[in-house]
């Protein structure tokens, strides 16, 4: 694998950059992976957006249920996992899913279903949010 160059990070002006889809590409060539990532990051997107709204839009705070592991879980747990779950199955590249906020893993329909088993936690460390 070639080296990053990283003389071009602190340039805000610049736009010759390369994107995580072309790097994949250009360094593995599978294009389920692509998919996946891409996935991935329309869900982060997402999670990043509630998470910067979420005094306003009411998402503090519990959701009254727990998770798989007995946690109480928060309203932005639940958004989270449910983004996160639909941006995946919806993806073609995953056959399972696996999410802390869940009591089972998650299989996805065989018309949908890709190669890929994906273990998550959609946002870890939520209990810190409403500290700030």
């Amino acid at each position: 694998m070639a080296a990053m160059d990283t003389s071009k990070i602190d340039d805000v002006a610049g736009t010759d950059f390369e994107t995580l889809t072309s790097f994949v590409m250009k360094e593995h060539a599978n294009q389920e992976l692509v998919v996946f990532l891409n996935a991935m990051q329309t869900s982060l997107k997402f999670i990043v957006r509630a998470v910067r709204k979420a005094g306003i839009a009411d998402l503090y705070g519990l959701a009254n249920t727990q998770n798989s592991s007995g946690d109480d879980v928060k309203k932005l747990d639940l958004l989270s996992d449910e983004v996160m779950i639909d941006c995946l199955k919806k993806s073609g590249a995953c056959a399972l899913l696996v999410s802390e906020e869940q009591e089972e893993p998650i299989v996805v329909p065989e018309a949908t279903r890709g190669s890929l088993c994906v273990a998550f936690d959609p946002l870890d460390g939520s209990s810190n949010i409403d500290c700030n």
